[in-house]
């Protein structure tokens, strides 16, 4: 296991190296995104923009501005996201301050979420597959599929319409100046975002539940345990769904890694400031540090992601040894 972790974490570095070359590259071949421009305003000087490609670093060969970022990419204190290189070129504000300051608002909104579809989902999933065919299959296969169908940003639309406009049960979107994250969940300012956020995913989970426990249930080792006298229920949960979920924790875990790197549409209709709201700033105002931070730390949680899947697989299926 220590070799295996050994090589996961070079794997690491591997990954959030060409993630941000791929970045730069993108970055620096956009047409009309001079940084340097959108920084000096309307009709400036040649002189004025020397002086800015100068302090941003952009008269310098591409493989030296490379490096200059590259040097904060690794995920150890006091390198990654170096403040001399990676602050904002429009607001001077270092790129880790703004990135941690806001991924607590990220973190509630994902596992918020996270834990709702899982609630929902697998249950449903469950139900579904202990009794296919039955009313309770049918009925939780069309939500599925109204679930799936529904777009984010339309379903966190019409909850804001419904509830909060209308009903005015729950507050609006946006957290105030001055308020704390545990604040904003007290007062369900994070309500509507977990809702519209959960729903989809809880469609996809309970299909995916469904699919693997029918699947399961028709395994030799199943009928094994039918006939040493175990009750259904315990067939069904200590054996069939603990090889059901394992993919499960694969989508799980990627998707959770994904929207902890920011889950960009709903916190732009809900004014959430988290990492996807400054993702989104960052990549109109073509401020490169910015995207460049927000795109490594995404990178990081999915890279994290796939080794903590990896290691809770050995756990599920006793079966899986890494070496």
């Amino acid at each position: 296991m220590a070799r295996y972790l050994v090589r996961r974490l070079l794997f690491l570095i591997l990954v959030l190296i060409a993630v941000s070359l791929f970045t730069f590259i993108v970055f620096v071949k956009l047409p009309a995104s001079d940084p340097a421009i959108r920084a000096a305003g309307r009709h400036p000087s040649a002189q004025l923009l020397a002086l800015i490609r100068h302090k941003f670093g952009l008269d310098r060969p591409l493989w030296v501005q490379y490096w200059q970022f590259a040097k904060g990419l690794i995920p150890w204190p006091g390198l990654f996201l170096n403040k001399d290189v990676y602050y904002s070129w429009y607001t001077r504000q270092a790129v880790s301050v703004e990135i941690f300051s806001r991924l607590p608002i990220t973190a509630v909104l994902t596992l918020g979420a996270a834990l709702i579809w899982l609630a929902i989902g697998i249950p449903i999933g469950i139900v579904s597959a202990v009794k296919p065919g039955s009313w309770r299959d049918r009925l939780s296969m069309v939500g599925a599929l109204i679930g799936v169908s529904a777009p984010v940003f339309w379903l966190a639309l019409v909850l804001l319409y419904v509830f909060h406009f209308q009903l005015e049960w729950l507050p609006s979107s946006g957290i105030p100046f001055g308020e704390s994250t545990t604040v904003a969940v007290l007062k369900g300012r994070f309500v509507l975002p977990w809702i519209s956020l959960a729903v989809t995913s809880a469609a996809f989970y309970s299909r995916m539940v469904r699919g693997n426990l029918m699947e399961t249930m028709n395994e030799d080792y199943i009928r094994t345990a039918r006939a040493k006298g175990l009750s259904e229920r315990k067939v069904i949960y200590k054996h069939g769904l603990r090889s059901a979920l394992t993919p499960v924790v694969t989508m799980f875990g990627l998707d959770v890694a994904f929207l902890l790197g920011g889950a960009i549409i709903t916190e732009s209709v809900f004014q959430l400031p988290g990492l996807g709201q400054y993702a989104l700033t960052s990549l109109v105002r073509a401020d490169f540090p910015g995207v460049m931070g927000v795109t490594v730390v995404g990178a990081l949680f999915i890279v994290l992601a796939n080794l903590v899947v990896d290691i809770v697989y050995a756990v599920l299926d006793p079966r899986v040894r890494y070496t």
